[in-house]
């Protein structure tokens, strides 16, 4: 059986890349279709891979923490016995070979060997290879010699690079050690040909990184002259690649803050009464729902007396799109990063069923493994920062929604009741909005009817 690529697909909503966090396969294992080969990390969640495709693994292409762009291979599987073979094959850096690979690798990617495509649990589509970013694809140690896609034209071959008896007859390699800031004239060549190979270089980039760590310096590149010289006398210390997640994250707000026109309407509110009752919320033996979820049921009734803030706008801003009912969205913090799980149809549930759908998202979200589905669709966000021990912040909207709202903490404060100052638990909430879909009286009104019902729960127990 010829060996068969499995290409990374699209893994929702146009993602451009993954990263490997974990192997969950080696090569020569045996797999079978759907086995999940390994664990991928995307701008909206991590999630596990299966593989379209029965056989033994031939090689894994990328390393650990590396990014791979979709439609890039990410393992070949062939027949049962194709690994022996494979890891008897002579492994070789010089340049004729590795044309022929890039050759075969270039072909194969036209001919779209195997589905490839097909992500189980994320639908099918096709992903064409014409205009593709390359990347490296690199198979482990114990695998076939890697094959290396260049990422532009590699320049030729300098005089100054042909000097010394030690040569480096691979462009791959030359750029390699370009990248990793390594002068491949002083690595001991250990090929077979008396050709510095890939594996000199990487161990070489190793060894200088080890040297620049025990010396306080660490370097992910070669440092350009300006790092050298520092700024205004600091030395560059490290240079870390954002995270996909952190990466949509920015893209996120820095379209919301070039997009929105966004105001922001704040006001401080007494707890105490629904803080005196909430235990008196629960059956015998249950725990009472947690102040978030009282304070997004009373959201979701508010927003039913002024839906706008629920709505979306069209992209070219000339129409305002509402619908028959509200998905919220919660702001979660986690090790990854921010994270918005929805709720589909919050606004029917009761206070029993939104505080365990709550509860069960918000610790699922931490894991950072919920689908990329429960990530999207939510048209109004709720963000409650006080679990932060912060009073008040400015909220980003979460794009395209039109408003979110934020909460702080709620502490004792002096508070004036009755002519007198009194502690009270207070807390402060601020809504941001689009200035394009309502003015600042209807947003207010929004969160005067949200204060009312905090501060005077009784009165809407009944819908809860």
């Amino acid at each position: 059986m010829a060996a068969q690529t499995f290409l990374l697909p699209d893994l929702g909503e146009g993602l451009t890349e993954a990263v490997i966090v974990r192997w969950l396969v080696s090569v020569g294992d045996t797999i079978e279709i759907d086995q999940a080969i390994a664990e991928v990390e995307t701008a909206k969640s991590i999630v596990e891979l299966p593989s379209p495709f029965a056989g033994t693994v031939l090689a894994l292409h990328g390393e650990e923490g590396e990014a791979v762009a979709t439609g890039s291979p990410v393992l070949e599987v062939g027949a049962e016995g194709d690994a022996a073979a494979t890891l008897e094959a002579p492994a070789t850096e010089s340049q004729p070979s590795e044309r022929v690979e890039i050759e075969a690798y270039r072909a194969e990617e036209r001919a779209g060997s195997g589905s490839g495509n097909v992500l189980i649990g994320y639908g099918t589509g096709s992903v064409a290879a014409k205009g593709r970013r390359q990347r490296k694809a690199v198979a482990r140690e114990d695998a076939r010699p890697p094959v290396v896609e260049a990422a532009g034209p590699v320049a030729p071959e300098s005089a100054e690079e042909r000097r010394g008896p030690v040569a480096v007859r691979s462009p791959i390699v030359r750029r390699l050690a370009k990248e990793l800031g390594v002068d491949p004239r002083r690595i001991p060549a250990t090929g077979s040909d008396g050709a510095v190979t890939r594996t000199d270089v990487l161990k070489a980039a190793e060894a200088a990184g080890a040297a620049n760590a025990a010396s306080g310096m660490v370097h992910s590149a070669a440092p350009s002259g300006d790092e050298v010289s520092g700024l205004h006398g600091l030395r560059l210390s490290t240079v870390e690649r954002l995270s996909p997640l952190r990466k949509a994250v920015s893209a996120k707000m820095s379209r919301s803050r070039s997009e929105i026109p966004e105001a922001t309407v704040w006001v401080d509110v007494d707890f105490t009464e629904l803080w005196r009752l909430r235990p008196q919320m629960a059956a015998d033996g249950e725990r009472p729902p947690s102040v978030t979820t009282l304070v997004a049921r009373f959201v979701l009734l508010a927003l039913q007396e002024y839906p706008m803030l629920a709505s979306r706008l069209s992209e070219d801003g000339s129409e305002l799109m509402s619908f028959d009912g509200i998905n919220l969205g919660i702001a979660v913090d986690s090790e990854r990063g921010l994270s918005v799980p929805v709720l589909p149809r919050a606004s029917e549930l009761s206070i029993a069923e939104l505080d365990t759908a709550l509860r069960e998202l918000s610790a699922e979200a931490r894991t950072g493994r919920l689908a990329p589905a429960r990530l999207t669709g939510s048209t109004f966000t709720f963000n409650n920062y006080g679990g932060f021990g912060v009073d008040g912040s400015a909220a980003v909207i979460n794009h395209p929604e039109v408003a979110i709202l934020g909460m702080g903490r709620v502490i004792e404060r002096p508070w004036v009741v009755g002519g007198e100052i009194v502690a009270r638990r207070i807390a402060q909430l601020s809504l941001a909005f689009d200035h394009r879909v309502c003015d600042g009286g209807y947003a207010a009104g929004f969160l005067r009817s949200l204060v009312d019902k905090i501060e005077h729960p009784l009165r809407v127990y009944s819908r809860l």
